[in-house]
């Protein structure tokens, strides 16, 4: 008996969010179906592949990392460099240096280095991460969007702690969007979605960061709470959680023990970059099947790998 395969159909469907301006814009989102069901219905977005690049300069830890970005002076230089990474899409600058807990560079000194990232950039897409510390988050990623102004940037770390300060700038003030970062929890993203629209933030405007862990650290969270979250979006017309997500997934894929372990330590597992581009590339892969529509790399190897993936499958 031959198979007659039958379509899932939504009525609903993802909001398009468009980050960046002109011909180099990309948008994330606005499909009807579920991740890569192509043969369900179209995608006219495909999912994207963001670089990571960090106010603290080049990752010396990682060899392949270090050699792409040999010869920049600059963040700045970089970012560019970063656009120009085989499989990117976007380019992300986080502000790890901003941490009062680690270097805790002044505010004026970190959006001194994001006007130099946007200048580089032009209308290329942006995404710009925050120190990861609520309070100084809330002063810099004020400062962080109006350096942004008019570039179309997403600005990320909008936390249930800071998302009045964040979106009333990035969304209300400067008209960017706004990531809503919450902790592997559907409904913890859905009250960030709905208090952050109650703020007067459009919809179509916020992106959601759900949170992540590198493959085999409690993972299976991330992938059921993506699940719940898409499946709830689509067959329940749920708008509080029709916004797009991203991934960032550099940070967890290179912080783990897999991926920090010297050679010397534990021979057995074979050369450590290796290690830490195949969990970047598992982690990435992951996330995309269950339901991200934008993932954040580090290492050339894995943007490439991705990039091949996705167009593979769409």
């Amino acid at each position: 008996m031959p198979f007659n395969q039958k379509p899932e159909k939504f009525a609903a469907k993802i909001n398009t969010v468009t980050i960046g301006n002109g011909d180099k814009a990309i948008a994330l989102g606005g499909e009807s179906v579920l991740p890569f069901y192509a043969f369900d219905g179209p995608i006219d977005n495909a999912p994207k592949v963001g670089v990571e690049v960090t106010d603290l300069g080049v990752d010396e830890s990682v060899p392949g990392v270090k050699a792409y970005y040999e010869g920049c002076s600059s963040v700045a230089e970089m970012a560019k460099k970063a656009s120009e990474m085989e499989g990117a899409d976007f380019v992300v600058l986080s502000l790890k240096g901003g941490d009062p807990n680690g270097e805790d560079k002044p505010t004026e000194d970190l959006v001194a280095i994001v006007k130099e990232v946007v200048e580089a950039l032009g209308d290329y897409p942006l995404v710009v991460e925050g120190s990861g510390n609520v309070e100084k988050d809330s002063e810099l990623l004020t400062k962080v969007s109006e350096a942004c102004q008019g570039k179309n940037a997403l600005i990320m770390s909008a936390k249930e702690e800071n998302y009045k300060t964040v979106g009333a700038s990035a969304g209300l003030a400067y008209g960017l969007n706004v990531g809503a970062e919450s902790a592997v929890d559907i409904n913890l993203a859905k009250q960030l979605n709905v208090i952050t629209t109650q703020l007067g933030v459009n919809a179509e405007k916020i992106v959601m960061n759900i949170g992540n862990a590198a493959v085999g650290y409690g993972y299976e969270y991330v992938v059921s709470t993506m699940d719940r979250i898409r499946n709830a979006a689509l067959s329940q017309d749920d708008a509080t959680l029709q916004m797009p997500i991203i991934t960032p997934v550099s940070i967890d894929a290179w912080s783990v023990k897999e991926s920090m372990a010297s050679e010397e330590d534990m021979p057995e597992w074979g050369p450590a970059e290796e290690r830490g581009i195949g969990m970047e590339i598992m982690g990435a892969a992951a996330d995309l099947v269950s339901g991200s529509h934008a993932v954040i790399l580090k290492h050339p190897q894995s943007v490439a790998t991705i990039s091949k993936m996705i167009k593979e499958l769409v």
